[in-house]
């Protein structure tokens, strides 16, 4: 796209937001209190629920305001979009409305549920490139030879002033004091649309621009005074994934966006489930960039008493990435600290660390993963996760684990521990002989883990152990106990008058080919 010969001003786009036809397609999505959240953070949150649109996303307003005003001539030849998924959803929707030819080109990367949205609704998809800005040059590549009209995802005016429709609504459903307004940045047509309608009309309200830590194009081009194009980006939230922002939004951004503020993937993932506890609704990793800032923000100022809205723009989620978020979200949250904690290999040991995580101090805690594999006849390293209340906590528990003369890292941040480490603690040894391999089904209740513990036979040595909260009502736990062949009845005997349900896994050939010697 050219930009305007002389600038529109936020007077031209207020008019042009005024006049912007987006209910055809769109609906005034709700502006709800987020009534947990507020409460949590002695801040009234609203959110703008921009998931309810029909393409789950924000995204058709600016596709029909554009597209609704292109010629005969051009909505016959058919139009063409490159989109990270939302757009081109918002395209497509707007182009079987409008009864016209709609070519989406999408990164590689989209997750399959956006993917396979576009061509239900009519969208020829093609899939080039890993980021937007790979698509967006194949797709201009595409309109020339075909001469398709491109509409912009977001460095158009006529795109620009629909997403403002949204700006408008918040102003007109929550007229009383409003300290501040969150919107994520992907390109910025978004934030370019809110900005200049707030600041036409209510300019003390704060406009808050979010982006993620590594892809954060737009706060960086703003404090460069240029545009900067990114060498990467991150692709977890996909819907903001783009390398270099617009002309026209950079602009725009330069001039109206108070301040920009970045959070990282944990934050995103607890502000996802912040969402869902209080609408019981899942946002997308874009749509939760403007929870998660808020909530940084309020950690970073100490406000009390403010009114922040958030827009969630959109819900477009793949639900096998449901599991990362999960696990994610209670360190993003600061809810769950990990930890490598080393224990001397010696008998009693393992169950006088038990019961100090149970006497640490602060609220009552809860051991949310628990993975060890004997590899040391001197010295034995567990993988721990603990429940904690507090931001910091994590480092006071490490402190008190080695003041009562355990070993501890505090691995609460540690990108390597918490995406890999974890799952791959174990292995084969050769120092587990006479080794049963039992999985447990053990009451998520307190006692539950010291109850099978002081049942053991002091001979009997844990060799292995594997846990991991689910968030279910019982744990599954994987054991590997070294029980000598003279006593294999009284651990039968041991068993059943443990009554928790068990399968014996030592014939299991998993176990042989990856657990043992």
């Amino acid at each position: 796209m050219s930009t305007p010969t002389t600038p529109l001003t936020p007077a031209d786009y207020l008019k042009k937001i005024l006049t912007a036809r987006v209910y055809d397609v769109a609906v005034e999505s709700a502006l709800e209190p987020a009534r947990a959240l507020s409460a949590r953070l002695g801040n009234t949150v609203l959110l703008k629920r921009e998931d309810q649109q029909p393409v789950f996303s924000f995204k058709l307003r600016g596709a029909y305001n554009k597209m609704v005003q292109l010629s005969e001539e051009q909505l016959t030849k058919g139009v063409i979009c490159a989109s990270a998924g939302n757009h081109a959803q918002g395209v497509a929707l707007s182009a079987h409305k409008l009864g016209v030819r709609a070519v989406v080109v999408m990164p590689v990367t989209t997750p399959q549920l956006k993917v396979d949205a576009v061509r239900a609704l009519g969208g020829e998809v093609h899939l080039h490139g890993d980021s937007y800005s790979d698509a967006y040059a194949y797709a201009v590549e595409q309109q020339k030879q075909h001469g398709l009209t491109f509409v912009h995802p977001f460095d158009d005016p006529d795109v620009i002033a629909g997403q403002g429709t949204i700006a408008m609504e918040i102003l007109r459903q929550h007229q009383g004091p409003l300290d501040a307004v969150f919107v994520a940045i992907g390109g910025g047509g978004l934030i370019s649309g809110v900005a200049n309608y707030i600041k036409a009309v209510r300019p003390e309200i704060k406009v808050i621009g979010v982006q993620m830590n590594d892809s954060d194009a737009m706060m960086q081009s703003v404090a460069a005074h240029e545009r900067v194009t990114l060498p990467d980006v991150g692709l977890f939230s996909d819907g903001t994934a783009v390398k270099l922002v617009g002309e026209e939004t950079f602009r725009i951004a330069s001039d109206l966006v108070d301040e920009f503020i970045t959070v990282d993937t944990d934050a995103v993932c607890a502000g996802i489930k912040d969402v869902f506890i209080d609408t019981r609704s899942i946002v997308e990793p874009a749509g939760a960039l403007a929870v998660a800032a808020i909530k940084q923000y309020v950690e970073e100022r100490g406000t009390r008493g403010e009114t922040y809205a958030a827009i969630l723009c959109g819900a477009n989620m793949n639900f096998d990435r449901l599991r990362f978020v999960a696990e994610r979200a209670e360190v993003g949250e600061e809810r769950e600290g990990l930890f490598a904690v080393t224990i001397p290999e010696e008998r009693g040991s393992f169950r006088r660390f038990c019961e100090l995580v149970g006497q640490l101090p602060g609220a009552s805690r809860n051991v949310t993963e628990f993975n060890y594999r004997i590899s040391d006849s001197k010295e034995a390293h567990v993988f721990v996760g603990l429940t904690t209340t507090t931001r910091g906590e994590s480092k006071t528990i490490a402190d008190t684990f080695v003041a009562h003369g355990f070993g501890a890292i505090d691995l609460t941040h540690d990108e390597l521990a918490k995406e890999h480490i974890r799952h791959l603690v174990g292995g084969r040894t050769g120092l587990a002989k006479d080794e049963r391999l039992l999985r447990f089904v053990f009451p998520e209740r307190p006692g539950a883990l010291l109850k099978f513990l002081s049942l053991l036979r002091p001979n009997w040595n844990i060799s292995l152990f594997h846990y991991r909260n689910q968030g279910a009502d019982y744990g599954r736990i994987l054991v590997g106990l070294q029980v000598p062949g003279a006593d294999n009845e009284a651990f039968d005997e041991f068993l059943q008058a443990l009554g928790y349900p068990f399968v014996e896994e030592t014939a299991n050939p998993a176990y042989r080919l990856f657990l043992q010697a």
